[in-house]
């Protein structure tokens, strides 16, 4: 592991802590808690009546949010919402999970079932008003990031513990060829839930009940790891006024009593220090 020390930035317990997003025109932290429903900021939070679990920057006051029936364009100063088209509307057995802008303007959502069932999800890429669906017969998905140059986007299927990476065509960014294996953590006890890559291209991954987010270098090799103090991490974001901050969301659900005992923090949100830079997130573009 690597020796960076790692402190407690908000302890708002979450039962699913999720969706990491420094806002970079705001300066601040955004995240949410998908079984609790809401959407953090320090300080605040916001109920809605739907899970809600990933969101990317619109401008200053703006947020698309993606819920588990829709992508909503939010509003940060007034709490109001509006409906910007239907996710699986049809399918109330599904709700989204992991999602990100990408550096083109579009923004990646994964969905997934309510209790996992193995297929029932899928990854989508609104772009433009166009919402098109990319990789059906996902079980969790997790990890979507791309590299700074806008050449690649990374996603996976947690189940398969194998993060894939998808070349990415045209100036409009859309997928060009099949995906391929980036990072195989088959036989090595880690499963991959959400990630980010920083400005040098090593991709931060961070591994449901190993309690930890690793770093991989673009030809996929494991350079080292960041250590936190619950097993549940779920997912790293860059942020502060140089993004080299890294945060981290964490999960309580499903922990024993014993286990929470043994991890006080666990559902809160972490920060440690970074020497590299992350990269600023993306604007959606509308």
């Amino acid at each position: 592991m690597t020796d960076i020390p790692t402190t407690l930035f908000d302890d708002t317990c979450c039962q699913l802590g999720e969706g990491a997003l420094w806002h970079p025109a705001r300066g601040e932290l955004f995240w949410f808690d998908i079984l609790g429903r809401r959407l953090h900021r320090r300080g605040k939070h916001w109920q809605f009546d739907a899970h809600v679990s990933a969101a990317g920057w619109v401008d200053k006051d703006r947020m698309l949010i993606a819920s588990d029936n829709a992508l909503l364009l939010f509003d940060i100063e007034t709490g109001a919402s509006e409906t910007l088209c239907p996710l699986e509307a049809d399918n109330p057995g599904t709700r989204s999970n992991d999602g990100r802008a990408d550096p083109q303007g579009g923004f990646w959502i994964g969905t997934m079932g309510l209790a996992a069932e193995s297929g029932a999800g899928a990854i989508y890429r609104f772009y433009r008003g166009e919402l098109r669906k990319l990789f059906a017969d996902i079980t969790i998905s997790n990890a979507i990031c791309f590299s700074p140059d806008g050449g690649w986007a990374y996603f996976t299927d947690t189940v398969t513990k194998r993060i894939m990476r998808q070349r990415l065509g045209d100036a409009d960014g859309w997928p060009v060829g099949a995906p391929e294996l980036h990072i195989d953590l088959t036989g090595t006890g880690h499963s991959p839930d959400g990630a980010v890559v920083d400005s040098a291209g090593t991709l931060w991954n961070a591994q449901w009940g190993s309690g930890r987010v690793a770093g991989y270098d673009p030809q996929g090799r494991e350079i080292g790891a960041v250590a936190f103090a619950a097993a549940q991490t779920t997912c790293p974001a860059f942020g502060g006024a140089d993004l080299r901050q890294m945060f981290c969301t964490s999960a309580a659900d499903g922990l024993s009593q014993a286990e929470l005992d043994a991890a006080p923090a666990s559902g809160c949100t972490f920060t440690a220090p970074m020497q590299l830079p992350g990269q600023a997130e993306h604007r959606v573009l509308l």
